[in-house]
């Protein structure tokens, strides 16, 4: 099935679609949208970027969406949204599980992620940090070499002009006036500080471990974009070392799940799925403008999660987003023998529950504000 859509000034279309079965027989449809942005992506500034944002809606709510129905997920710093959030193993959807809920749900890669714009120094091994050069000597690059583009790639504030061009984009084509925004890891600067700053256009905010520093800067740094490597990358065995660390009871990971999610996440970057045994690229991003000031100006509903065994996100420091934001409705979730990548694990179709509470009720097991623990 091919589906076509009114094309939008500075934005985009949809060109493709696929279709499968959900569990009630109702057809369960993927659909590329790819949406033109003016970017602010400093080494690419002023030219107009392409975000790729993946579809995943049941076929009798294709463009019926209504208010509070129409979600959006932010992915975090390395891994691209269509792999973190429609995982195709099994039931470990989280877009294909809220859309067999009735919503009309969407994620976005940030330039540099995946399937959206990937600026030019992005493939050149040279921008790597020299730690990472020698681990393609002499298979890409015959010795450790200079780079020539020496900044970190992208920058919150260009994070932000870019979740900014997909939400409109998103408003004008379901014609609601606000989306729902469920991120992940350094997904949470990102939501967050854009909603933050537009939350007239921001329904609910769910965020997954998310990445927080109470006492970070609120303003740029004086230097944009920071002086450093441009981007990095991950093999296999970095992937599997980072998750097997956080791994706090039995069966907590399926080795099938991972085998899938790692060839999704090379399929998602063709050019970095041929540097080595197959790495995937993600640019380094200067951050600024979400600590417990800017929380505290946010009043849009917040459900908050963590994963008890998370190595990545403390719990001191989600805790700490959880008390600073300024919502009247916010709970904070710890989830049972769960880890960084809760998404990805045995009990993540609590977390998913908990995130359709959230989005229907504004509640998770009865409550609007406080703590729960599920799966214990």
């Amino acid at each position: 099935m091919l589906r076509h859509c009114r094309l939008l000034p500075l934005f985009g279309f949809v060109f493709s679609a696929a279709a499968l079965l959900a569990d009630d027989g109702q057809k369960l449809l993927r659909l590329d949208h790819y949406v033109r942005v003016k970017s602010t992506v400093p080494a690419i500034a002023g030219q107009m970027s392409t975000i790729y944002v993946r579809e995943v809606v049941r076929a009798g709510n294709m463009r019926t969406a209504s208010s509070g129905r129409v979600v959006l997920f932010i992915h975090g710093a390395g891994t691209p949204a269509e792999v973190a959030f429609d995982e195709r193993f099994q039931d470990y959807s989280w877009m294909g599980y809220l859309a067999n809920a009735g919503f009309d749900v969407f994620a976005m890669d940030m330039t540099g992620y995946g399937r959206s714009t990937r600026p030019p120094a992005m493939n050149d091994p040279c921008n790597l940090s020299k730690e990472q050069q020698a681990l393609f000597v002499p298979g890409l690059i015959s010795a450790p070499c200079r780079a020539n583009y020496a900044q970190q790639m992208t920058t919150l504030g260009s994070d932000w002009n870019d979740i900014g061009g997909v939400v409109d984009y998103l408003t004008a084509a379901r014609r609601v006036p606000k989306v729902s925004l469920i991120a992940w890891s350094l997904g949470g600067p990102r939501s967050g500080g854009y909603a933050a700053q537009h939350q007239d256009k921001v329904d609910k905010l769910i965020l997954l471990a998310p990445a927080f520093n109470k006492n970070g800067s609120a303003a740029p740094p004086a230097k944009v974009p920071a002086d450093g490597t441009a981007f990095n990358t991950q093999s296999h065995a970095e992937f599997m070392a980072n998750w097997e660390r956080q791994v706090g009871c039995p069966n907590q990971i399926d080795p099938a799940s991972a085998d899938a999610v790692w060839a999704a996440m090379l399929d998602s970057d063709p050019v970095g799925a041929t540097w080595g045994t197959g790495v995937r690229r993600a640019p380094q991003v200067t951050g600024w403008g979400w600590n417990a000031q800017v929380a505290g100006s946010l009043k849009v509903p917040a459900l908050v999660i963590l994963g008890a065994h998370d190595k990545q996100a403390q719990a001191v420091s989600v805790k700490g987003l959880y008390e600073a934001l300024g919502s009247e409705n916010k709970v904070y979730v710890e989830l049972a023998c769960s880890s960084h990548n809760a998404a990805w694990e045995r009990n993540h179709l609590l977390l998913f529950q908990a995130s359709l509470d959230w989005l229907t009720k504004t509640q998770v097991n009865g409550m609007a504000k406080g703590e729960v623990r599920l799966g214990y």
